[in-house]
């Protein structure tokens, strides 16, 4: 029964891990779709995390800190589509001169407004967090290990961007396959010239792309400042937005793959928290640099095995320019 109740415990711990996750590749899901590469989830993510925090300590209020983060990575997000889709600039370059920005000026910003070592103030109560929502019967249902644990653990307790993240995606694959402007911005990743012939913008397209971004990027953000920390940090991302990027490639750009992805780096992550410490049969005691670069290391090794048959949208990367 005790390993039954810690596989629940690291079940319900990867579902909190792979929410940024799953929020940051469905975002880079849609701009790269629309055939930009985005390689800024990372910079826009931070940014979305120190704003929310602050605004969420200064007002009191989570929603006004969400509302601040998502305007903050929307701006970003529309800052590099200027850039990139505008004036045709080298979109890994426009996203890279972000994330770098980001990673600056958000812990200096934090410390000339809060003198707190580049960090927020700590968020408190439920007025300046998410906290987790208890459903009816939770307290019962905690009693019994089966399947009481897994309702109470698995279903029960979580935040609204939990449950907006599982959401997400079925809605995202219904975007995409069942609606014209998901036609649209598969149509404009794939051969930009014939949707441009066909009478529709396809900077119009590639634009409200990134605005997608943008939007979830923010929440994406959100989260992990006002529901899975208490206030934001430096650096607190710590690579994020590129493990995003990785399980939408190793998802081959689908929303249903991708999710998998994320989970198992989530569980991986999950799995790497809880090994810390723990003596291992001819092992000992496993290096804690080791642990906590186990995620990564799964990344790369995924991605070396599994990603060769992956073929991305044709046109990604690629700045399209109207002719004339």
């Amino acid at each position: 029964m005790d390993a039954f109740r810690e596989l629940i415990l690291l079940l319900a711990s990867t579902i909190r891990v792979a929410t940024p996750l799953v929020l940051a590749a469905i975002a880079g899901l849609f701009s790269e779709r629309s055939g930009l590469i985005d390689l800024g989830l990372e910079g826009k993510m931070l940014a979305a995390a120190f704003a929310s925090a602050a605004v969420s300590a200064v007002t009191g209020s989570a929603w006004l800190g969400l509302g601040a983060g998502i305007a903050t990575a929307t701006a970003l997000a529309l800052l590099i589509a200027f850039a990139c889709v505008t004036h045709r600039g080298n979109q890994v370059v426009a996203a890279m001169a972000v994330n770098i920005m980001v990673a600056g000026l958000a812990p200096a910003l934090a410390l000339a407004w809060f003198d707190q070592g580049g960090q927020t103030p700590q968020l408190e109560g439920p007025g300046q967090r998410f906290l987790g929502i208890a459903w009816p019967g939770e307290l019962l249902a905690r009693r019994h290990p089966f399947p009481g644990l897994a309702y109470s653990e698995l279903l029960s307790g979580h935040n609204l961007i939990v449950y907006f993240a599982a959401a997400l995606v079925p809605a995202s694959a219904w975007v995409l396959y069942r609606t014209r402007f998901g036609l649209r911005l598969r149509a404009v990743g794939e051969n930009p010239l014939a949707v441009d012939t066909a009478g529709i913008s396809v900077n119009a397209l590639r634009y409200q792309a990134s605005l997608i971004s943008g939007v979830l990027c923010g929440v994406a953000g959100t989260y992990l400042s006002t529901a899975a920390s208490a206030g934001f940090v430096r650096d607190m991302t710590a690579g994020k937005g590129y493990l995003a990027l990785a399980a939408l490639i190793f998802g081959k750009w689908r929303p249903y793959p991708t999710l998998l992805a994320c989970l198992l780096f989530a569980f991986a992550d999950a799995g790497a928290a809880r090994l810390q410490g723990v003596a291992l049969p001819l092992v000992g005691v496993i290096p804690v640099q080791f642990i906590i670069a186990l995620p990564y290391i799964l990344t790369i090794l995924l991605l070396a095995g599994f990603v060769g048959a992956a073929v991305a949208p044709k046109a990604i990367g690629v700045p399209y320019s109207k002719e004339k």
